[in-house]
């Protein structure tokens, strides 16, 4: 066996306790105060290891994708080979093009960026061409707060206090957005993000009515979010510029959509969709009217890694920085956000590796 074949794939559940200051948001219909994603762990012969991560809405699922599926298909295999992660896709194709398969070659695939950085002593930046900055704007998003303006308020000035110069919001009501604009001031970009709310028929008005306090984008104004006909159409009559891509199904509509102009904006998710997936479409971005800004709303290796794609790609952009107090910061001590901004590792591969806590599986 070669040094660099891949001897294990493991995937660790990472459930990290949250609390943002009022009671539990819902999440499908139930109350969350925990953040899942999935520690992707891989292994070669020289005892190299590379960490990726997965999105994981249900951890029993993702682990079983992984063993059954994943892991027997990369054993054995090159941890260099640039065509394993397509050939993995095409073999699990019949499985889906979106949902826990897909999400778990992402991991893999980002696990994968780590590896080799390692192996060839650079951080992945460089293999991505090269740091365009040496550190990143964080924006504070924040959680649901149903339009509560006194929670609003308090949450944004917070935010605002400890150095973020950028919020984003995930509410619906115009009233809402005037309650964060009043607490930031002007000239503080407030992004909105509705999580998919409105029929074609209804985001015109509604977004009219959020207009008037100056949003910086209106993101996943639309449901169902594939109807890419009625996004062009509202892109074009919108008065506030629409960010869209997190609820994606694949890299190949998200390719679609910068071709079409179809958005402002582009968020790709590394955690959904891989980091190579992810840094072909910044690089269809060059240049033309739409800005890749990665959705970035958890705290392992997708993190790391879209920081490092973000420090490499042309345009410059924020990065999403989820604003809750957490039961325990991943990197908080080896790559922390400090006063709203992030500097970019420049050690090999990723630059960090996950605290000896969560690789021992301690918040699975």
């Amino acid at each position: 066996m070669a040094a660099n074949d891949i001897v294990s794939v493991q995937c660790i559940p990472m459930r990290l306790p949250f609390h943002h200051w009022t009671a539990p948001p819902l999440f499908a219909g139930r109350p969350r105060d925990r953040l899942d994603s999935a520690l992707v762990r891989v292994q070669t012969a020289d005892g190299t290891v590379g960490w990726g991560e997965s999105y994981c809405v249900e951890p029993r699922a993702i682990v079983a994708v992984f063993e059954t599926l994943v892991e027997p298909l990369a054993r054995g295999k090159d941890a260099a080979d640039q065509a394993l992660i397509p050939a993995m896709q095409r073999t699990l194709h019949n499985l889906g093009r979106s949902g826990p398969v897909v999400h778990a070659i992402a991991g893999l695939d980002i696990a994968l960026w780590d590896l080799r950085g390692k192996r060839e002593r650079v951080p992945v930046h460089q293999l991505l061409g090269g740091r365009r900055r040496s550190r990143v704007r964080a924006y504070a998003s924040l959680l649901q707060y149903y339009g509560d303006a006194g929670l609003l308020d308090r949450v944004v000035t917070r935010a605002l206090q400890e150095g973020y110069t950028e919020i984003k919001l995930h509410e619906r009501t115009p009233d809402a957005v005037k309650a964060a604009r009043r607490a930031a001031g002007r000239g503080v970009p407030v992004m909105v993000d509705t999580n998919c709310a409105w029929l074609p028929v209804e985001a015109p008005a509604a977004i009219a009515a959020m207009a008037e306090h100056e949003p910086f984008w209106i993101e996943e104004p639309l449901w169902p979010p594939e109807d890419h006909d009625a996004l062009a159409r509202l892109s074009a009559s919108s008065p506030v510029p629409l960010a869209v891509g997190e609820n994606a199904s694949s890299a190949v509509e998200l390719s679609a959509l910068i071709a079409r102009a179809s958005s402002r904006y582009v968020q790709p998710s590394v955690i959904k969709l891989g980091l190579s997936a992810a840094w072909a479409l910044s690089r269809q971005c060059e240049d033309g009217p739409v800005a890749c800004a990665p959705q970035v709303a958890f705290f392992g290796p997708g993190y790391l890694a879209s920081l490092h794609l973000l420090a490499a790609q042309a345009a410059e952009a924020s990065l999403e920085r989820l604003y809750v107090e957490l039961g325990h910061v991943p990197y908080g001590a080896t790559v922390p956000v400090s006063r709203g901004w992030i500097d970019v590792p420049d050690g090999p591969g990723l630059g960090a590796d996950p605290e000896a806590e969560l690789a021992a599986a301690r918040f699975a």
